[in-house]
């Protein structure tokens, strides 16, 4: 296996990530939140627009992870005032724990350092022990809890790292 990170760059990356997004999310989050809340959060930040929004208006970059030419993985990073936002960073189901997501996290560590962000911080949902043992891992550490309204009746109850 050898893996290509690459920056999304074409509409076409867009659409890769968003059916990746698509497949994980459902997969993944569907026993966590719920059927409802996925569909819902996949259209509001993983959809194809929703994404390429993000690129083009929001200042997101998006470090793909491609086993050949398929999608495995993928981390989307937004700058903000002191520190860099790790926003997302998903995994194919079959790419995990091979040491991929770490390396996306590397390449968000690199894009931080360019801009001068001294640390990175990330949200995650608190019954996503997977996950949040791999960041505990990664040195992040948890720092606070929110909850945020997301619409649609809907909220995130996250963990800060």
């Amino acid at each position: 296996m050898s893996i290509q990170i690459k920056i999304c760059s074409t509409q076409e990356d867009v659409k890769l990530i968003a059916a990746l997004a698509d497949k994980i999310w459902h997969e993944h989050f569907t026993p966590l939140i719920g059927k409802e809340q996925v569909e819902y959060m996949v259209e509001k930040f993983q959809s194809e627009q929703a994404i390429g929004d993000a690129v083009n208006h929001q200042n997101y970059r998006y470090f793909m992870a491609f086993d050949g030419d398929r999608l495995v993985g993928y981390c989307g990073v937004q700058p903000q005032e002191k520190e860099l936002f790790l926003s997302k960073l998903y995994m194919d189901q079959a790419y995990r724990k091979r040491g991929i997501a770490k390396s996306l996290l590397e390449q968000a560590k690199i894009y931080a350092k360019e801009l001068g962000k001294p640390s990175i911080y990330l949200t995650v949902n608190k019954g996503n022990n997977g996950p949040i043992a791999a960041y505990l891992k990664m040195g992040f550490t948890n720092d606070e809890s929110i909850v945020t309204d997301i619409g649609n009746g809907f909220v995130m109850d996250d963990y800060i790292m």
